[in-house]
C-alpha cells in the first residue's frame, strides 16, 4: 500500500484524511469480478447442498476460493497473502455478501478464523497454519462463546490446566454456536487458566476434540454450526496463542476487526436485496402498472438505496482509517498498541450495517407482497439469513454500550476528539456541524448533572451511542459523496438527505438525554434554549430528494457504486 499523510492520531469521527473514493482502481475491479464469477458459477447452483449439509462441498468452495486467491487479502505476502489491505478485504466480503450462507462460513474463515494468527502468532505458528488458511486446505473456527457465557464472552467456563509432570495443558469444556464447526480443520479456543483467559490453537485431529450435532437454525442453513467438545485435550506450549493470561487481548481486538468485515458482507446482501425488489417491482403489476410506478413503492426503494449508500461509506471510510493506521505504524507493537481505539468505528459499522440489512430484506419482502413470504422466491432465504446480523460478533445492544465506553475511555484521555477544526466549519455541512454541537452540549451536561447515570443507565448510553454512530456516518457518507466521481451528483443528494435526517434523530436523542440527567428546570431549560438557538438550513423537499433517487435506482436495476 502505498503511505499516506496522516498525523496517525485517533479523532472520534473521520476527517479528510479519511475520505475514501468508491472508484475502485481496475485491479479491484478485477477482484470484483472474480468473486461475481465464483459466486454465480460455484456458490448459489451450490446452496440447496450445502444446506443439506455437505460438508466436503463446503471444504471445496474453499479450497476454490483459495485458488483464485480470495482468502489472504489481509494476510502478509511472507504467509502466502496477498496483503491488500482492509479496503480490499472489505470489497471481497462486500461481494461474497451475494454468497448466502456460505458468506458467513467465507468471513468466519477469513476474519476470526485467520486473523488471530496474522495479529497474535509467532512467526512458527504463522508458517504452520497461515499458508493452509490462505490456500483453502485447511479451514478456521473461532470458538469464544458457551452455554452460559453469550454476550459476556469471556466468563468462559472452559478451562485449561498445566500437567505438571508432561508440562502439556489439559483443555476441557464446550464451545457453542461455532460457525464452520464440522468443516474446521482448526479452533482458536479461549480457556480460563491460572493467569486469566488463554487463547490457545487447537486442530480437529487432536485426541478428545469432538463436534456436535447440527444446530438447528432459522437461517444461514448452509453454514455449519455446532458445539466444540472438548476433553483433556492435550496441548504442548506452542500452541498458546499470544501471552498467557492475555486471551481477551486477542478475543476484543480480533471481534473489533470481525465486526468490520460482517458490516462489508451486510452491504452486499442488502445490494442483493435492493436489486430483487427493484427487479420484482419491475416484473409485477397491480392496478395495471408497475409497482415501481407507485410513488409509495418508489420510497421504499429510495430508502433502502440510503441506507445502503451509509453503510458503505462508513464501512469503507472505518476500513481506509485502519489502512493508514497500518502503513504509518512503525511495527506491529506500534498497530496493536493502537488498534482498540477503533472498537468506535467497528462497532459503529457493525450496528449500522446489519439494522439497515434488517431494515432492507424487510422492505424488499414488503414490496414482494405475499410471494416475498414463499420460499420459492430468493427474498424469504435473505430475510431469514438477514436476521442473524444483529446477533452474533456482539449483539446490537453489547456494541452500543462497545460505542459508548470506547467513547468515554477516549474522551477522558483526550477532549479534543469531538473539537471542530475552526477552519473548516464554514465548509462543513451545517447538519454535521450542529450535530456535533449537540455531542458537545451532552457532555457538558454530563458534566453538570449526574454522572453516575451514565455509567449505569443503559438506556442513556444507548441514546449515546445512537447519537455518536449517527453523526459518524453523516461525516462518512459527506466525506465519500464529495471525494467519489461517479454518480457523484446522485450520491451528493442522498448524503444531504442522510445529514438532514440524521440531525433531527439527534437533536431528538439529545433532548431526551439532558431531560433525563438535568434535574433542575433552569440548567435544563438553558441547555435547551442553546439547541433551539441553532440557526438551521431550511428543510429541503426531502419528497422530492427520494424519488430522483428512486429513480436512479429503478433505471439501474438496484444500487449502482
Amino acid at each position: 500500500m502505498e503511505k499516506v499523510e496522516s498525523t496517525n492520531k485517533y479523532t472520534l469521527f473521520p476527517n479528510e484524511q479519511s475520505v475514501i473514493s468508491l472508484d475502485f482502481q481496475e485491479e479491484e475491479k478485477l477482484i470484483a469480478r472474480t468473486i461475481d464469477k465464483f459466486i454465480q458459477e460455484h456458490v448459489n447452483p451450490s446452496i440447496k447442498n450445502l444446506e443439506a449439509y455437505d460438508y466436503e462441498l463446503a471444504k471445496k468452495l474453499f479450497r476454490d476460493a483459495g485458488d483464485l486467491g480470495l482468502l489472504g487479502a489481509d494476510v502478509p505476502e511472507l504467509y502466502d497473502g496477498m496483503e491488500l489491505g482492509k479496503k480490499t478485504a472489505g470489497l471481497v466480503a462486500e461481494r461474497m455478501g451475494y454468497g448466502a450462507s456460505f458468506s458467513v462460513s467465507f468471513n468466519i474463515h477469513t476474519g476470526v478464523g485467520t486473523l488471530p494468527y496474522v495479529y497474535f502468532g509467532t512467526p512458527e505458528q504463522k508458517e504452520r497454519y497461515l499458508p493452509k488458511l490462505v490456500s483453502g486446505e485447511w479451514v478456521g473456527a473461532y470458538a469464544l462463546t458457551e452455554p452460559n457465557a453469550g454476550s459476556d464472552a469471556l466468563a468462559s467456563e472452559t478451562s485449561a490446566v498445566i500437567d505438571e509432570k508432561s508440562g502439556e495443558w489439559v483443555l476441557n469444556g464446550e464451545k457453542q454456536w461455532i460457525t464452520n464447526a464440522h468443516i474446521a480443520s482448526v479452533f482458536v479456543v479461549f480457556a480460563k487458566t491460572e493467569s486469566g483467559i488463554t487463547a490457545f490453537i487447537v486442530e480437529r485431529s487432536m485426541f478428545g476434540v469432538s463436534i456436535g450435532l447440527e444446530e438447528k437454525k432459522m437461517g444461514i442453513k448452509g453454514s455449519s454450526t455446532a458445539t466444540l467438545i472438548l476433553e483433556n485435550v492435550r496441548l504442548s506450549t506452542d500452541q498458546v496463542l499470544g501471552q498467557i493470561g492475555k486471551g481477551h487481548y486477542i478475543a476484543l481486538n480480533i471481534l473489533n476487526l470481525a465486526r468490520l468485515k460482517l458490516a462489508f458482507a451486510n452491504v452486499g446482501t442488502a445490494k442483493q436485496a435492493l436489486s430483487l425488489a427493484v427487479n420484482y417491482g419491475k416484473a409485477r403489476k397491480q392496478f395495471k402498472q408497475e409497482l415501481t410506478r407507485f410513488t409509495m413503492i418508489q420510497e421504499k426503494l429510495a430508502n433502502m438505496a440510503l441506507a445502503i449508500f451509509a453503510s458503505e461509506s462508513a464501512a469503507y471510510v472505518a476500513a481506509n482509517r485502519l489502512d493508514e493506521l497500518h502503513v504509518n505504524s512503525s511495527n506491529e507493537d506500534d498497530i496493536l498498541g493502537k488498534l482498540s481505539n477503533y472498537a468506535v468505528d467497528c462497532s459503529i459499522n457493525k450496528v449500522y450495517a446489519s439494522e439497515a440489512l434488517d431494515f432492507i430484506v424487510d422492505e424488499a419482502l414488503q414490496i414482494h407482497g405475499g410471494y416475498g413470504y414463499m420460499q420459492e422466491y430468493e427474498v424469504e432465504r435473505l430475510y431469514r439469513d438477514a436476521r442473524i446480523n444483529r446477533l452474533f460478533e456482539g449483539t446490537s445492544e453489547i456494541n452500543r454500550l462497545t460505542i459508548v465506553r470506547s467513547f468515554l475511555k477516549l474522551y477522558h484521555k483526550d477532549k479534543s476528539i469531538i473539537e471542530q477544526d475552526e477552519t473548516q466549519i464554514h465548509s462543513q455541512n451545517l447538519y454535521i456541524h450542529y450535530s456535533k454541537e449537540l455531542l458537545n452540549i451532552i457532555m457538558k451536561a454530563f458534566s453538570d448533572g449526574d454522572n453516575v447515570v451514565l455509567k449505569q443507565d443503559q438506556e442513556i448510553q444507548r441514546m449515546l451511542a445512537d447519537v455518536i454512530k449517527e453523526i459518524y456516518v453523516m461525516e462518512s457518507v459527506q466525506l465519500t459523496a464529495q471525494a467519489t466521481r461517479s454518480n457523484q451528483d446522485l450520491k451528493e443528494t442522498m448524503a444531504e438527505v442522510l445529514c438532514e435526517e440524521g440531525y433531527f434523530g439527534i437533536e431528538r436523542n439529545a433532548v431526551v438525554i439532558i431531560s433525563s440527567i438535568i434535574s433542575n428546570d433552569d440548567k435544563k431549560q438553558a441547555f435547551l434554549d442553546e439547541i433551539n438557538s441553532f440557526t438551521l438550513p431550511m428543510y429541503s423537499n426531502l419528497v422530492a430528494k427520494k424519488r430522483k433517487i428512486a429513480m436512479e435506482v429503478i433505471s439501474n436495476n438496484g444500487y449502482k457504486k
